[in-house]
């Protein structure tokens, strides 16, 4: 299954996995991607923000693209990301739990409530890597938030616990970020919507104001 995936979304198109080497038996090589995502978790402020913009953006990726796939992550945590050793870019390491929805064919078969918007529902399980999903809407609904979802309450948000540590990638700000407040409005949002589709919102408005703070801090980093 992991194999097959890499095979059909392969690195070289620009999917953000391990590109696959080949296989023999049960031997499988992929090319080394660097250190998990892990050991970036108390790195300065500015790689972390980067980290986590490019996070959103896979999750967007897998979630909308030209080939109308959706790629689903099911197991969501700092062990199953690498961030390269040369170009500092983020990828998915372990593709086993990965559940692929093809969109035309659920535009084609319209399954019950096939084009109403799923929401995941948030669950504060004091666990780690912990993420409520339904497969079975997963594979029949259109419009899905759970990437966002899964992203946003592992990596990022205030909610991931990890290793002992409670707090996500995007923990202690500087001081004029934490007083915006707009971080953190968007991270509870985008893990805990309090409006409907508020996810799907946040999601987006949260990639832009990541984008925005990367281009500050190269800025500032242009500027010394």
């Amino acid at each position: 299954m992991t194999e097959g995936l890499k095979g059909s979304f392969p690195s070289d198109e620009g999917w953000p996995f391990a590109k696959y080497l080949g296989a023999c038996g049960r031997v499988v090589a992929v090319n080394y991607v660097g250190e998990e995502l892990w050991s970036f978790y108390n790195a300065p402020w500015e790689k972390r923000v980067d980290l986590a913009r490019q996070l959103m953006d896979i999750a967007e990726q897998l979630t909308n693209n030209d080939f109308e796939f959706a790629l689903y992550l099911l197991d969501v945590s700092f062990d199953n990301f690498a961030v390269g050793p040369r170009d500092g870019k983020v990828i998915v390491v372990d593709a086993e739990n990965v559940l692929v929805a093809d969109k035309r064919l659920i535009k084609q078969n319209k399954p019950e409530n096939y084009d109403v918007w799923y929401e995941s529902r948030f669950e504060d399980c004091d666990k780690e890597a912990c993420l409520s999903f339904s497969k079975e809407s997963l594979c029949n609904r259109v419009t899905v938030d759970h990437n966002y979802y899964a992203v946003c309450q592992n990596l990022l948000s205030r909610y991931a616990t990890w290793r002992g540590t409670t707090g996500g990638l995007l923990h202690d700000p500087p001081a004029h970020v934490a007083k915006d407040g707009q971080l953190e409005a968007l991270l509870d949002e985008c893990t805990n919507p309090k409006k409907r589709y508020g996810r799907f919102t946040a999601a987006k408005e949260l990639r832009d104001y990541l984008t925005q703070l990367v281009s500050s801090s190269s800025s500032s980093a242009t500027a010394r």
